[in-house]
């Protein structure tokens, strides 16, 4: 695997990176529908993201855009941030992008935000994010809906690096 690497997403990266964007029916329950691209609506999408409480990445490899992550619902009272990740299409898939681009969000979500706790959810079917979550520590908390919510508290982030070093 190449190296990747986490970077603010810009415009022209989220337009780059929906370019090539191809829906996954593992993280839609029943109404699976294929993404279209266009310039106005990767704009939009990348405008929406602006919002207080978010800070939208691309994950890159190589140069290009191979996955966007978001830490949202971003609460600095609590110190509380919920991750979100979506990679291209099923080209990139299975690589280690996605686990490698978690790791680097908890990384700068405890390191350099401050947070206690970060949050994730998955589409219950979707069982290959699962296994991400899992395999890097996060914590299953229970089924609400249609969603798998998990955990991961910053002491356990640093108890890892710990037993790692």
């Amino acid at each position: 695997m190449e190296k990747i690497g986490l970077i603010p997403m810009t415009r022209e990266l989220c337009r780059e990176f929906y370019r090539e964007f191809e829906n996954d029916p593992m993280v839609f329950m029943d109404n699976f529908v294929t993404y279209e691209y266009s310039e106005a609506r990767a704009d939009a999408y990348f405008y929406k993201q602006q919002a207080k409480g978010r800070l939208y990445f691309a994950i890159m490899a190589d140069s290009a855009p191979v996955g966007e992550l978001i830490l949202k619902d971003i609460d600095s009272i609590k110190h509380e941030c919920t991750l979100s990740i979506h990679l291209r299409n099923d080209s990139v898939k299975g690589r280690g992008y996605g686990i490698e681009a978690e790791r680097l969000a908890l990384e700068y979500a405890f390191t350099y935000l401050g947070m206690n706790a970060v949050n994730a959810d998955t589409i219950i079917k979707n069982t290959r994010s699962r296994h991400v979550l899992e395999k890097l520590g996060f914590s299953y908390l229970g089924r609400e809906g249609d969603f798998d919510r998990f955990r991961f508290a910053r002491g356990d982030y640093y108890k890892g690096k710990a037993d790692n070093d």
